[in-house]
């Protein structure tokens, strides 16, 4: 499994947002040219975002876009979900999909079992915490300079 340009793309911005959290709104524009995603495509992850209640946008000369909630109150598993839906590996064989064979319920299990790991592991980090190692990255890159 690979996540999507859409989910990598909307959790740079994310990120780029929780590490600017506390100093006003940042331009999709800013974000686009920092993060190098086209503007265009950046502005409706941007509108998926907000109706999710993950952003909120201001107009104006002092515009822009803020988280809508503290960083350590959004987990980069709702940022998924908000971008890609529901967090699943595989369909559920007690659907429409079913193909009625002992062998696909089997799988079933394994395919769920490892969704429920993969939302798990996605619900343990928050962008609070991206952003610290971030941080973190950025003054180690810093420090082990040299000219």
């Amino acid at each position: 499994m690979r996540l999507s340009t859409r989910a990598r793309y909307g959790m740079r911005a994310m990120l780029a947002l929780a590490l600017a959290q506390g100093q006003g709104p940042v331009l999709a524009r800013e974000i686009a040219q920092q993060q190098g995603v086209p503007i265009s495509y950046l502005e409706q992850l941007l509108a998926l975002l907000g109706k999710a209640k993950l952003v909120t946008s201001t107009r104006g000369a002092r515009g822009g876009y803020v988280l809508a909630r503290a960083a350590a109150q959004i987990t980069v598993l709702e940022v998924i979900s908000a971008l890609e839906g529901r967090l699943d590996l595989a369909e559920c064989g007690s659907g429409v999909h079913c193909s009625k064979q002992a062998q696909a319920c089997a799988l079933q299990e394994v395919w769920a079992q490892a969704s429920q790991a993969l939302a798990r592991a996605f619900q343990g980090v928050t962008l609070a915490a991206l952003a610290e190692r971030q941080r973190a990255r950025e003054a180690e890159a810093l420090a082990s300079y040299s000219i």
